[in-house]
């Protein structure tokens, strides 16, 4: 019965926590990302550094939003079906419910100086908030000491900054990388 009850605080616990960093964070997937690494990697201690990195690698190359995708992971790898369901239930209800709000005042929201204004200070602010997360990320591929990550950080960044190459190629060029690797490790270590 203990187990049940800390079951069900776990998954209280994540969907609240979900729904809170999904009310009040504005920006898109990787500001959202970035709270949710904070919550549950720095607070909660429920997923490690190298986890959260490597969902972050996946909800990325998906398809669909980011936040959700981030939230299937998380919420899967800490309660299972029912985590999975509290955590993109917690992301999901505050923009479907400020959508539908704004949706129903979109004409004067639209034509409202004061809006544009605050909505071009809070891109300042989310600009801030993803450069922190690209950071946070990118230091924890540094931390693994490996030239091959530095290397393919690098590359990644020069080919979408420089040569405007489509993300899509990005995401598959890396992951050929990781898998040949990968593959190289496994048979490096069946040698020895």
């Amino acid at each position: 019965m203990i187990q049940k009850e800390s079951r069900g605080k776990k998954l209280l616990t994540l969907f609240f926590s979900m729904l809170y960093i999904s009310a009040f964070t504005f920006g898109g997937g990787f500001v959202i990302v970035n709270f949710m690494r904070r919550r549950f990697v720095d607070e909660l201690h429920w997923i490690d550094e190298q986890e959260m990195l490597d969902m972050v690698s996946l909800a990325q190359s998906s398809p669909g939003a980011i936040a959700v995708n981030a939230a299937i992971l998380v919420g899967w790898k800490v309660g299972g079906f029912a985590g999975m369901l509290a955590a993109v239930l917690g992301t999901v209800i505050p923009p479907m419910v400020i959508l539908s709000v704004i949706s129903l005042f979109y004409q004067a929201f639209a034509a409202n100086r004061y809006v544009a204004l605050c909505l071009r200070g809070m891109s300042c602010g989310v600009a801030a908030v993803i450069l922190d997360v690209a950071l946070s990320l990118g230091k924890s591929v540094l931390k693994t000491g490996k030239w091959v990550h530095y290397a393919v950080m690098a590359a990644a960044f020069a080919a979408t900054f420089f040569f405007r190459v489509n993300v899509v190629w990005i995401i598959l060029c890396a992951a050929a990388v990781g898998i040949a690797l990968e593959a190289a490790a496994r048979k490096g270590g069946r040698k020895s």
